[in-house]
């Protein structure tokens, strides 16, 4: 009887199943800000169209989702500079669109403890934001290599930093390698804040920076013999932390059903997506011997 009662049962649940198709509606594009200014930097300002979630990233589309002829203006209460556009070829050739100071006056550069407004006027649309470069209140003090415990590759390292935080709570950084020729690429987990470590010294191994557009594997966050590694530590303010900390979350639970729903913190107003950053940098460089 009992055999009896599951047979009955799965036959219900088989006579119940429906194929369901859904269609999607097309997403309403936005504008898309990358927006960031660091010590010693001029201002440098990435604006896009985003794309429908199953959207198939080629060049040509590439290309397409910038966003051109735009009027993009920085001030810092006593200066005001309109960024012009400019362009660069990537690896595959296609043009990456920006907007910055390049041609003009280099006097306009970020400066520390100092706060930032932009303007966008895109497409009849007009979009505001504004930022800090904080003071850089991390000391790093010492920076070591060491091997990798139990790694079946013997040329695989991990950097380690030694550092101070100043006393305070507010404090946030984010991070950033380089090895060799390659691009400052940030960790898989680039921004901290100081609620553990305040006024501390402490020490911590640095993950090598993530590409994120790569399979991420537990030999991409190490280092290898050879390399000359270049670490670039940033003072951030709170708006600039909010907006990656929301979207490295979302990043790293993309696919997991079991995951909350994260709303990513943007700094720009209008409906825009993206964010405009300061950034208060230093830079230590080791190299690895072979």
């Amino acid at each position: 009887m009992r055999y009896l009662i599951i047979i009955l049962l799965c036959l219900l649940i088989e006579s119940c199943e429906k194929d369901i198709s859904i269609t999607l509606d097309p997403s309403q594009s936005r504008l898309v800000v990358d927006a960031t200014i660091e010590n010693g930097r001029p201002p440098i300002v990435f604006l896009s169209k985003s794309l429908d979630y199953f959207s198939k990233i080629d060049p040509a589309v590439l290309s397409s989702s910038f966003v051109r002829n735009a009027k993009v203006r920085i001030m810092d209460g006593a200066t005001e500079v309109l960024l012009r556009e400019d362009s660069i070829k990537n690896s595959t050739g296609t043009k990456i669109y920006f907007y910055t100071t390049s041609g003009q006056s280099l006097s306009f550069l970020g400066k520390l403890k100092s706060s930032y407004s932009m303007v966008i006027e895109a497409e009849g649309k007009v979009y505001n934001a504004t930022t800090t470069i904080p003071e850089t209140t991390r000391k790093i003090d010492s920076l070591w290599w060491e091997k990798v415990p139990l790694a079946k590759d013997s040329n695989r390292v991990k950097v380690v930093i030694r550092a101070t935080d100043k006393p305070g709570l507010g404090d946030y950084i984010r991070f950033f390698t380089k090895v060799g020729q390659q691009p400052f690429l940030p960790g898989f987990n680039s921004v901290f804040d100081d609620q553990v470590i305040d006024g501390k010294q402490y020490t911590i191994p640095v993950d090598k920076g993530f590409d994120k557009n790569t399979q991420f594997s537990d030999s991409t966050s190490y280092f290898k013999r050879g390399d000359t590694v270049m670490i670039k530590v940033c003072n951030i303010d709170k708006q600039t932390y909010d907006f990656w900390r929301t979207s490295e979350f979302n990043f790293q639970s993309v696919g997991n059903p079991f995951s909350s729903p994260i709303r990513i913190l943007s700094n720009i107003n209008n409906d825009a997506l993206g964010y405009f950053g300061g950034y208060g940098c230093q830079y230590r460089t080791i190299i690895i011997p072979r």
